[in-house]
């Protein structure tokens, strides 16, 4: 099956690496001429995925037709908010290719999912869009160590055609018709990811993180719930476990970023240092937005945002989580339940 990858950040790559070792016929798309230039002779990313050699069998382009060309299936691996400019540039040239968002995050301006977003430019053209996410650390992904992800769409023969096409090789794909869910589980987690970094920088010990994580994953599946998500989904690789490992993982720019936040550095300064873009950040401004729309109280994203944008200490936020009102644990968890989505 010929995949073409849109995108030769860290994710992109590592995904053409592991793809092309399942037995894809794999293209690689890079917007920088000077990347896919080190791609063609050296095979090596001049700034990701440190160590890794590219597979021989990758093909690298700059222009997009010929990397597109007579692709079954186009993953578009961009950061979310430049997702729309990419969906008008590649659509000239999709034919009927499925295409599949490996970005994790809302439009800020409008608040729809990376799915939504395609739907929105390519309709009319004879394509179906889904959505990738799990617990896939790039450079994890890259080496070959075991892994596991989800492909998200409502097409049943896109699902099939994605899976099992890409299946065979050290990264397991998993189907799932549960496209809201999907997404807004994997966006989502980035923020609760912040917040345990800034546990991990304040030395708010393992009970303090967990309470964390917990705590933030029920709220992400309260507001998902609200939007029409299953609630097992958070259950599965895009909440929980894409969840575990960007909360855990030293390779999580998110976690990194509220470490550093923790520690004392200013946020301004913890974002400009960064030299990928994390997630996380306008996932929070989205998250509040969405809260708002759907009625859900989300008191672990209001504080990471206050933090980030607000200029509210670390210390004051803690104190607001801790003091705050209390409830039932599970309440808005259950689809059927009235008033889900309330505080808890």
């Amino acid at each position: 099956m010929r995949v073409a990858i849109v995108g030769a950040g860290s994710w992109g790559t590592a995904l053409a690496q592991s793809l092309s070792t399942a037995g894809c016929d794999v293209r690689l798309w890079a917007r920088d001429p000077d990347v896919a230039t080190a791609l063609r002779s050296s095979r090596r990313h001049p700034w990701a995925l440190p160590g890794i050699a590219l597979n021989a069998d990758v093909d690298v382009d700059d222009e997009l037709e010929p990397a597109l060309a007579q692709a079954a299936v186009v993953i578009l691996a961009v950061p979310s908010h430049g997702m729309r400019d990419i969906a008008v540039a590649t659509k000239p040239w999709l034919g009927d290719a499925h295409v599949v968002s490996a970005a994790k995050g809302f439009e800020l301006e409008t608040g729809l999912t990376m799915t939504a977003v395609l739907t929105d430019v390519l309709a009319g053209r004879p394509t179906s869009v889904a959505a990738l996410s799990g617990p896939n650390i790039a450079i994890e992904v890259a080496r070959g160590l075991p892994a596991a992800t989800v492909i998200a769409t409502v097409d049943g023969h896109a699902a099939e055609t994605v899976r099992d096409g890409c299946n065979g090789g050290s990264l397991r794909f998993y189907s799932s018709d549960d496209v809201v869910g999907v997404e807004y589980a994997g966006a989502l987690k980035n923020v609760v990811a912040i917040a345990a970094g800034v546990c991990d920088g304040i030395g708010a010990g393992d009970n303090g993180k967990a309470a964390v994580i917990t705590r933030g994953l029920a709220e992400i599946a309260r507001l998902g719930i609200r939007a029409g998500a299953r609630g097992l989904t958070f259950a599965g690789l895009a909440g929980l476990g894409d969840c575990v490992v960007t909360c855990a993982s030293p390779h999580s720019r998110n976690r990194g970023l509220g470490e550093a936040i923790g520690r004392g550095m200013p946020p301004a300064d913890a974002i400009a240092a960064s030299q990928m873009v994390v997630e996380g950040v306008n996932a929070t401004r989205a998250a509040l937005l969405l809260a708002e729309t759907h009625g859900v109280d989300m008191p672990i994203a209001r504080e990471i945002h206050e933090i980030l944008f607000a200029g509210k200490s670390v210390a004051a936020a803690l104190n607001d989580l801790m003091t705050r009102g209390a409830g039932n644990e599970l309440r808005g968890l259950d689809i059927g339940e009235p008033g889900a989505g309330s505080r808890i």
